[in-house]
């Protein structure tokens, strides 16, 4: 696509203004047909000539449907929330989930969410009783399943156990505990926690 000198000096003394505008122009004034909206696009973006506007709103703009409500369209007001419905996803107090990631349950509460200002959260359910009984999770703890069912929740089966400790009992160099028999449980929680006690007073002399 080819143009003359009097051609670009027009079109660069014309890129800022808006492209459809501009070529509607372009085309009527110079009899120019053969030249696309997307060819006078492409001439502008390889000189340089940007039109200075990026899309997006300026601080103090006020946007054009400003204090304009939608028109009515039964289409659309068809499947328009009405006032007072209840969305099918909704999970009141009380509902119940097991992570699939996880394992754990989490529970939702009816208690005003902190982040969204909703008026229920979801909680760990494990955690959420234990805390009930216990008060807060020391800081530096995690809570421990003890009989390695995350599903039982019955605060009884949980103990608050130093994140340190956690390595000893899973995972690469741990025991095994979570596989472990039930009568081999106690033991190996046990030689954990003497191992992290050792550890944490020979941390303490030096």
């Amino acid at each position: 696509m080819t143009y003359s000198d009097a051609e670009l000096f027009w079109i660069h003394d014309n890129h800022k203004r808006q492209r459809v505008e501009m070529h509607a122009e372009f085309v009527d004034l110079w009899n120019r047909p053969d030249v696309s909206l997307s060819n006078l696009s492409s001439l502008c973006k390889r000189k340089g000539w940007m039109t200075g506007r990026t899309g997006c709103f300026v601080k103090g703009q006020t946007p054009q449907n400003k204090g304009k409500k939608m028109p009515f369209h039964p289409n659309s007001a068809r499947t328009q929330f009405k006032k007072g419905n209840v969305p099918h996803t909704y999970r009141g107090p009380g509902h119940e989930r097991v992570d699939q990631k996880d394992g754990y349950v989490v529970m939702v509460v009816a208690e005003v969410n902190p982040h969204t200002g909703a008026a229920t959260r979801q909680v760990l359910k494990h955690r959420y009783l234990w805390e009930q009984v216990n008060g807060p999770v020391p800081e530096g703890h995690r809570l421990k399943c003890l009989d390695g069912d995350k599903t039982n929740t019955d605060p009884s089966n949980w103990e608050a156990v130093p994140m340190a400790l956690a390595p000893r009992l899973n995972g690469r160099f741990g025991r095994g505990y979570d596989t472990a028999p039930a009568d081999l449980k106690p033991v190996i929680l046990a030689t954990a926690k003497l191992e992290h006690a050792v550890r944490e007073a020979r941390k303490g002399r030096k």
